[in-house]
């Protein structure tokens, strides 16, 4: 009960008031008095018996996007040029909706802010749906990405490079395994670039990054390859136990799960070659090689000859 429609004080116990909808009235049940009458309904206008027609009656708009520019709360004009009964325009109508489609569209993007956002959320898009990333992470990209513009942290840089940024922040916080060099590749700017934006945006914004886990990228990188399940689990094992030996310190975390994954899949007689594993996983041949003899020699694994 809003604070507008609460009745006015009466002697008359709470528990004994009741409200008639179809009166708007409050009503005492005990004396029968009109405790408050001429209620503003606060409801829909319409009226539904069932949840499917509850649903399509209801007229509410879709929630807030945090990867489009004004967050959806724009409208937008449609393209059909159909009116509300579904006929098709005259052709001098049709020429008014284009005229109003046009302003519609300039009055969306009115300042400097608004223009950097729609720019950066197409390009967040873009590169979103070329790393096949998620709902979540494309959300939580964008709200760094606001974030940054609020502090004027993209003046005088590439938009492409901060929201390069964003999105690897985004995937390190979601815990998504995708490398800064695979998110790099679809910009023009480069890594170096990237990386640069990527220690700002830590530093300015205060943004709490975990550290990446090696067992992150073994499911990726084991499905791109067509790994078991079985090799899977291993090469994770193999992983927990490097951290417990302390070999997993400063050493990156994709090259590791890569070792690990080649580990797993020699004992399980899936056999990969270390040049496949490493294109899958974004590493030279090298890094798998070294990483590859530190975890067998260290830990003591046994690998079954051909």
């Amino acid at each position: 009960m809003s604070e507008e429609n609460k009745p006015v004080a009466s002697p008359c116990p709470p528990d004994k008031i009741i409200f008639d909808a179809e009166r708007g009235e409050y009503i005492c049940t005990e004396t029968g008095e009109v405790l408050e009458d001429k209620i503003i309904d606060q409801g829909p206008e319409w009226r539904a018996f069932t949840p499917e027609e509850k649903e399509k009656r209801s007229r509410v708009g879709g929630p807030l996007n945090n990867t489009i520019h004004d967050r959806g709360l724009s409208t937008l004009i449609d393209w059909k040029d159909k009116d509300a009964m579904g006929r098709t325009l005259d052709p001098k109508r049709r020429l008014e909706a284009l005229r109003w489609r046009k302003w519609q569209i300039r009055a969306r993007i009115q300042s400097s802010i608004d223009r950097n956002l729609a720019q950066a959320m197409n390009e967040l898009e873009r590169i979103g749906n070329l790393l096949n990333l998620p709902k979540s992470v494309k959300d939580e990209a964008a709200l760094i990405y606001r974030k940054a513009v609020e502090k004027g942290l993209v003046r005088g840089r590439s938009i492409e490079s901060v929201v390069a940024a964003a999105i690897y922040a985004a995937c390190r916080r979601m815990k998504l395994a995708r490398t800064l060099d695979e998110i790099a590749q679809y910009t023009k700017a480069n890594r170096k670039e990237v990386a640069r934006c990527y220690r700002l945006l830590l530093r300015e914004l205060n943004v709490d990054v975990p550290v990446s886990d090696p067992k992150d990228y073994v499911t990726r990188i084991a499905n791109l390859l067509g790994l078991s399940g079985a090799v899977m689990k291993t090469a994770a094992e193999i992983i927990d136990k490097a951290k417990s030996a302390g070999l997993t310190a400063g050493k990156d975390p994709a090259g590791l799960a890569a070792a690990a994954i080649y580990i797993a899949s020699l004992l399980h007689d899936e056999r990969r070659t270390q040049k496949e594993i490493a294109q899958v996983a974004g590493v030279t041949e090298v890094t798998v090689r070294n990483r590859y003899k530190e975890l067998t020699q260290e830990l003591k694994i046994s690998i079954p000859t051909q």
